[in-house]
């Protein structure tokens, strides 16, 4: 399947990795809203590179494997 240039949501072009950015936010959102809610975040030192670390690894894998990018 070839990798498509551009995204269309509702007449407005958006290019791939935009649109891996904005799952990997919402992936990353509901992963730390799970790990709050389990009070797992008193384990890491600096949560919020956490959060922006999980961001980084669920938009690569989304661009990745999910859109193609």
């Amino acid at each position: 399947m070839p990798t498509p240039h551009e995204f269309a949501i509702a007449g407005v072009y958006m290019p791939p990795m935009l649109v891996a950015g904005l799952f990997g936010v919402i992936a990353t959102a509901l992963s730390v809203r799970l790990i709050s809610h389990y009070r797992w975040s008193k384990y890491f030192a600096f949560p919020p590179a956490v959060f922006l670390a999980l961001m980084v690894i669920y938009t690569v894998f989304f661009g990745t494997f999910i859109i193609g990018a």
